[in-house]
């Protein structure tokens, strides 16, 4: 570290300083006219001055000082080259994402297959048994129940027919068909149940001859409400004598 000149000047004072107050060896007395003059110090003895002061640790103005350290030891080079390293994190990364695709679609497997163990044990457990059949009472608003219906439907209906109220005559026998399927032979019928679902069901509840009867009535029902065509009174007339002895419970078959 070199110094200013200014710095320079002043160490170079303090040592004439010190110089002019050290002991001095006597010497005899002369004549203050006769005694030389003191020579001033020249370059030589400054430098050599600043260079004790230097060497003194005391009055140097730099101090080295040594301390320990934790030596932190930094990731081992592995020697593989940048890309393979790369490569590497990459097929680490991808076993990662699909061990979460795994889990994730497990997860998700098992929730449907609860919801579905959920849904047979419920319409298992919810089916109400044969004997427990609820009838309906009404069937795409029309009223089946047997109270509300009279008790020889096929003589009631062939009345309407002869006063000429034609459609009520028909409406009676359609409503009288639907309450014995639901009341009398249990046929599972429903309050949405179509004249196509009417007709399958009587199919596996019937035998031949009732479900040809009952196939009879639903098909002029049909033309008349929805085909707008006009049934012959014979096949009316047919249709009303046949009601009870194809739709009524005898005895007997209400025994067995």
């Amino acid at each position: 570290m070199r110094l200013g000149a200014d710095t320079r000047a002043c160490i170079a004072a303090c040592i004439l300083l010190l110089m002019s107050l050290a002991p001095r060896p006597a010497i005899a007395a002369q004549p203050a006219a006769s005694q030389p003059a003191a020579a001033s110090p020249d370059e030589a003895a400054i430098e050599r001055a600043l260079a004790r002061v230097k060497a003194d640790p005391n009055l140097t103005p730099t101090r080295s000082i040594k301390t320990l350290k934790w030596r932190t030891s930094g990731p081992a080079s592995s020697g593989s080259p940048a890309w393979l390293e790369w490569l590497t994190g990459l097929f680490r990364w991808f076993d990662q994402g699909a061990r979460l695709v795994v889990w994730c679609a497990a997860v998700l497997l098992a929730g449907v297959l609860g919801a579905y163990i959920y849904r047979v044990v419920r319409a298992r457990v919810g089916r109400p048994p044969l004997d427990a059949f609820i009838a309906p009472t009404h069937v795409q608003d029309l009223d089946i129940r047997p109270e509300s219906l009279p008790a020889d439907i096929g003589a009631a209906a062939r009345r309407l027919w002869d006063r000429g109220e034609h459609r009520a005559a028909l409406a009676l026998l359609y409503r009288g068909l639907l309450s014995r399927l639901a009341h009398a032979h249990r046929v599972p019928i429903r309050d949405s149940s179509t004249e196509g679902d009417c007709l399958a069901l009587a199919a596996t509840h019937l035998d031949i001859a009732r479900h040809e009867y009952v196939s009879g009535l639903v098909r002029v029902w049909q033309r008349s409400v929805y085909g707008h065509e006009s049934a012959e009174t014979t096949l009316v007339y047919a249709l009303c004598e046949g009601f009870a002895p194809a739709l009524d419970v005898t005895r007997t078959e209400g025994a067995g």
